[in-house]
């Protein structure tokens, strides 16, 4: 059946090259996950706040290879861009962001993230999230980003406000955790023009 309008991003528009490294100043660069990353994965995963907000948690190394190699493949199937947050100078593993459930045709997609225990507090989530959302508004060609967070997370509600993503309302029991229903936040950045 044909569609009746044209997609915001063409499939292969992304695919259509390598995935980018993103550097943040000097001292932080956003890269495609590589296999060798597995081991801090797996150390991040066993962090209590990060079990806390995350529905999933890597028992294993080879686990952790098993979510890198989905990671590297939806770049090529366009599902999805995950980046490592490493430090630039010994490409320590400082944290993760991601721009997930991708629609080409409306050139949508979720953006999300994690940080290290070691690297929070520092300002490195809130520089992801702005690269991030400012290669993926100017240079990729979305039209709209959006952030969700429990509204038990404060942190992240900071992170939201912070790049520009303004918020558009409370979706409520939106997520099951292992400590019962959140409500969620909803916090939406859309392209200038």
């Amino acid at each position: 059946m044909p569609s009746l309008v044209t997609p915001v991003i063409p499939p292969g528009s992304l695919n259509a090259s390598t995935q980018p490294r993103l550097p943040i100043g000097g001292d932080v660069v956003l890269r495609p996950w590589q296999p060798s990353d597995a081991a801090a994965v797996a150390r991040v995963f066993q962090d209590p706040t990060i079990q806390h907000w995350h529905l999933r948690k890597a028992e294993s190394e080879d686990e952790a290879q098993e979510w890198i190699e989905q990671w590297r493949r939806a770049w090529d199937s366009e599902t999805a861009c995950h980046w490592a947050v490493a430090d630039a100078h010994d490409d320590r593993l400082l944290g993760r962001i991601s721009l997930q459930s991708v629609v080409l045709v409306g050139g949508q997609a979720e953006i999300s993230y994690w940080t290290a225990p070691e690297a929070r507090g520092k300002g490195v989530c809130s520089r992801a999230v702005a690269r991030v959302s400012s290669w993926a508004l100017e240079d990729a060609g979305f039209n709209r980003l959006e952030l969700g967070h429990s509204t038990e997370n404060p942190a992240s509600c900071r992170i939201a406000e912070k790049t520009g993503f303004g918020l558009e309302g409370v979706r409520r029991r939106a997520l099951l955790h292992v400590d019962g229903w959140h409500d969620m936040h909803l916090h939406a950045r859309v392209r200038e023009g």
